[in-house]
């Protein structure tokens, strides 16, 4: 438990540190960030089921990644450029991506298209999250660390909450063959604290009326938790507990941010269709 707690401590600190400091350190961390989790994904994968090109899948990731990175990133270069540069690299993919497919001709594996298919599943999966978590700091257009960061209280806001409840009153299974220790009761204490959390943020960050943030939380808290249950079901599918060991107490990177990867494309439809 107090390993536990240390690990929190500072990875909750990094966290901080990494909308806080600035849009540059904010792009850099999540390249860089990602390319660490698909490498996870990649790693789990090899082990039990496939065998993913782990190289050009990072690299596919990481185009795909920084070219819409820079699609966006127009604030301290002449928006012209900004397109020229992100269409380069955008239009790289298809280069890429057919090496992905070329490098299996020359692979001796009894199921190459497994191994394509796992490949793209860890961009779909790991890269495109982020590449959306990214862009809520610029869904306004200027940088404005206020929505990422908001999305990462109210998504650790709905974790404590589903913990402590459903650790107090958690008797009814939410979904048991994915994972067993979640509860009915755990879901919507994680839903209402996350929904209490969120008034208190909408009362320091006007950039969305109250009703706004709320409904951002309960979409984190709901497709959220179905995150957390895909990532559950794809641990028990290649029989491993953890996604890794980075985090001492914590599993690792995948087991940390399996809630961003399905809520954080939605939350960004939300402000750009609705609350935009």
């Amino acid at each position: 438990m107090k390993t536990r707690a240390i690990t929190g401590f500072f990875f909750v600190i990094v966290m901080l540190a990494s909308v806080l400091l600035g849009q540059f350190v904010f792009v850099t961390f999540y390249l860089v960030l990602s390319a660490f989790c698909l490498y996870e994904f990649y790693t789990l994968v090899t082990q039990n089921t496939a065998k993913p090109d782990i190289a050009l899948g990072i690299i596919n990731g990481m185009i795909l990644f920084t070219g819409f990175a820079v699609l966006i990133f127009s604030d301290n270069i002449t928006l012209l450029l900004s397109y020229k540069a992100s269409h380069a690299l955008l239009f790289l993919l298809p280069l890429t991506s057919a090496l992905v497919f070329i490098r299996q001709l020359f692979n001796k594996s009894a199921y190459p298209f497994n191994n394509i298919a796992y490949t793209y599943l860890g961009i779909v999966l790991v890269i495109v999250p982020f590449t959306f978590f990214h862009a809520l700091a610029f869904v306004k257009g200027a940088y404005d660390f206020h929505f990422p960061l908001a999305f990462l209280i109210l998504l650790w806001a709905n974790d404590t909450g589903a913990y402590l409840v459903g650790m107090k009153f958690g008797r009814t299974k939410l979904f048991e063959r994915h994972s067993p220790k979640k509860t009915w009761e755990g879901f919507i204490g994680g839903i209402i604290i996350s929904a209490g959390v969120a008034l208190i943020i909408g009362h320091f960050y006007q950039e969305l009326p109250w009703n706004q943030w709320v409904s951002i939380a309960i979409i984190i808290s709901c497709i959220g938790t179905l995150g957390d249950l895909v990532e559950s079901m794809f641990k028990r599918s290649i029989n491993v507990k953890d996604s890794g060991g980075i985090l001492p107490g914590h599993g690792g990177l995948l087991d940390r941010f399996d809630g961003l990867f399905l809520a954080a494309p939605i939350v960004y439809m939300y402000l750009y269709f609705i609350a935009a």
